[in-house]
C-alpha cells in the first residue's frame, strides 16, 4: 500500500519544516479519529486548540502532526495550521489526475455524494474517493481533499454553505470537472434575503469548474434560469436533469419497485436506461437522474451506476430504516431522517410517508426547522398541511418553533379530518423519547425528522438499541 503522504511532501506543500522523516496513511483534525499511521492537524478554534491533544494522537499511533509550535514527536512546523490544511488540499488536488465531481444543493447533497461514490467505486474497482460524513465546510472540504490518494480515478466532494461567498472559496479548492446542484430550498434562509439569494450562493460552485467542466442543474427548479445563467459564466457545458421532457437527463417512466423504491426508465439523449432506485420517494428519483448525468459526464459506467442505485441503503439520519423491538414484544418500522430538516425536505419526507402502507398506525416525531429567520412561523405553520396529508395518527412535535405547527394542526384537524390525531408538543429529545415509547405500537411506522441541533439522533439510537 502506497503512503498517502511523506513528511517531505507535506513540508513542501505547506511550506513548513519537518522535524524528522515519517510517512502517513490518513489525515484528521479530530484527535478522537486518529488511528495508527495518521497525520494530525492541530487546528486552533474559538473554543479549542488541537495542540492540547498532540500527546493523545501519538499515544493512539499517529505518525505525525502539523503544528504551529514545537512538540515532542514527529511533526511539521508551520505558522498557521488552518492555512496549512488548505495548502495540503491544494497539493493533493494538483497531484491527482482523477475526475473530480463537486456536489451542493439545499437537500440531497450527502445522499447524492454517497451514491456517486458507490457507482464510480464499483466501476473503477475501488479507485474512487469521497468526502466522508458531512465534511462539507471550510475545514471538512480541505480535509477530504488531503485524504485523496494520488492514484484514485474519481473524487466526489460535498460542499455546503450557510452564507454567501463560502462555496466560492470551497469550489476553488476542489476545482471540480463536474459541478452538481441537486435542488434549491429555503435552508438557512435566515442568513439570506430570500430563496433567490440561496440559489445564487449555491451557483457559486460553478466558479471553480475546470476548463471545459460540466455544470449539472435541475431543470424543474423554479430557479433553473438563474442557475443556468450563473453556470454560463464559467462553462458552456450545461446538462439538465428532471422530469420535464425538455431535460437532458429525464425520467420517462416511474413505477413502484417490489420491496420499496422505484423502477425508473430514464432518457440520456441518445440512450435510455432502466434501473431501480432502492430509496423510496420522487426526490430520490431526482437525485438518481443527477447521478446518471454526472457519471455520464466523467465517462463512467452507466450500467454500474444503475446497479449501485439498486443496492444503495439509507444513510444514518438520512432515510435508514430499522425494525425496532418494542417492550410488549411487537415490532415497528423506524425511518431515520434525524440528521436535518428544512421546508422542502420535510415536505418530501412526509409525502413519502403518505404512500407507505402498514397494518398499524403512522407516527411522526418532527423537530423544529432551524435558521429560517423571520419566516420561521410561516414555514412551521405550512408544515401542518403536510403532516395531515401524511396520514399520521400520532404526532409528536419538538422544539419552540413547533408551537406554530401545533397551533395550526389544532385549527386544521376539525376542518380536514373525521378523526382526531394525538398531538403533543415537547421541549427536547428526552421528552420526545418518552412520548414515542408511550405512543408507538406493533406494526406502526415511525418517522423521525428534525434539525440536527435538537439531537433527535439520540432518540433513534435509543430506540434501535432498545435502551429506553
Amino acid at each position: 500500500m502506497t503512503d498517502l503522504w511523506t513528511s517531505s511532501a507535506i513540508a513542501q506543500a505547506v511550506q513548513g519544516k519537518a522535524s524528522e522523516d515519517f510517512n502517513t496513511d490518513g489525515v484528521a483534525f479530530d484527535s478522537r479519529e486518529i488511528g495508527p499511521g495518521d497525520l494530525f492537524f492541530a487546528l486552533k478554534g474559538e473554543q479549542s486548540d488541537g495542540h492540547l491533544y498532540v500527546d493523545n494522537i501519538y499515544a493512539a499511533g499517529g505518525a505525525g502532526a502539523v503544528v504551529s509550535q514545537p512538540v515532542d514527536g514527529p511533526h511539521v512546523l508551520v505558522s498557521d495550521t488552518t492555512e496549512a490544511l488548505n495548502q495540503l488540499a491544494i497539493a493533493s488536488r494538483a497531484r491527482c489526475d482523477a475526475k473530480i465531481i463537486g456536489v451542493t444543493g439545499s437537500v440531497g447533497k450527502t445522499g447524492t455524494k454517497e451514491a456517486l461514490f458507490a457507482a464510480l467505486n464499483r466501476s473503477s474497482m475501488g479507485k474512487a474517493h469521497r468526502s466522508v460524513k458531512s465534511y462539507n465546510n471550510h475545514v471538512g472540504v480541505p480535509l477530504s481533499l488531503s485524504r485523496m490518494p494520488a492514484d484514485c480515478q474519481y473524487g466526489i466532494f460535498e460542499m455546503g454553505m450557510n452564507h454567501a461567498g463560502e462555496l466560492a472559496q470551497l469550489t476553488r479548492l476542489v476545482r471540480p470537472d463536474v459541478a452538481i446542484v441537486t435542488a434549491i430550498a429555503p435552508a438557512h434562509i435566515g442568513h439570506f434575503s430570500g430563496v433567490e439569494a440561496i440559489a445564487d450562493a449555491k451557483a457559486e460552485i460553478f466558479q471553480g469548474l475546470t476548463h471545459e467542466g460540466t455544470a449539472i442543474i435541475p431543470y424543474d427548479s423554479p430557479h433553473f434560469e438563474r442557475l443556468r445563467k450563473a453556470a454560463l459564466r464559467s462553462t458552456k457545458k450545461i446538462v439538465t436533469f428532471g422530469f420535464d421532457e425538455q431535460a437532458d437527463v429525464r425520467a420517462i417512466d416511474i413505477v413502484p419497485a417490489q420491496g420499496g423504491g422505484s423502477l425508473v426508465t430514464a432518457s440520456l439523449g441518445d440512450r435510455s436506461l432502466c434501473f431501480t432506485v432502492a430509496e423510496p420517494g420522487k426526490h430520490w428519483v431526482s437525485n438518481a437522474l443527477a447521478i446518471l448525468a454526472a457519471v455520464h459526464a466523467v465517462g463512467g459506467d452507466l450500467a454500474a451506476a444503475g446497479l449501485a442505485l439498486a443496492d444503495l441503503q439509507g444513510l444514518d439520519g438520512r432515510g435508514r430504516r430499522h425494525q425496532i423491538e418494542l417492550n410488549d414484544g411487537g415490532q415497528a418500522l423506524l425511518i431515520d431522517e434525524s440528521y436535518n430538516a428544512n421546508p422542502v425536505s420535510m415536505k418530501a419526507t412526509l409525502n413519502q410517508l403518505e404512500s407507505e402502507t402498514c397494518s398499524g398506525k403512522k407516527v411522526v416525531l418532527l423537530g423544529a426547522m432551524g435558521e429560517l429567520g423571520d419566516k420561521a412561523q410561516a414555514y412551521h405553520e405550512t408544515l401542518a398541511d403536510d403532516i395531515i396529508a401524511s396520514g399520521a395518527r400520532t404526532i409528536i412535535l419538538v422544539g419552540d418553533e413547533m408551537a406554530y405547527t401545533s397551533a395550526k394542526l389544532t385549527e386544521l384537524v376539525s376542518e380536514k379530518l373525521d378523526h382526531t390525531p394525538e398531538i403533543s408538543h415537547v421541549a427536547g429529545s428526552a421528552e420526545a423519547l418518552a412520548a414515542v415509547v408511550g405512543g408507538i405500537g406493533d406494526a406502526d411506522i415511525l418517522l423521525i425528522k428534525g434539525s440536527n441541533y435538537l439531537g433527535l439522533a439520540k432518540v433513534v439510537s435509543a430506540l434501535v438499541r432498545g435502551e429506553y
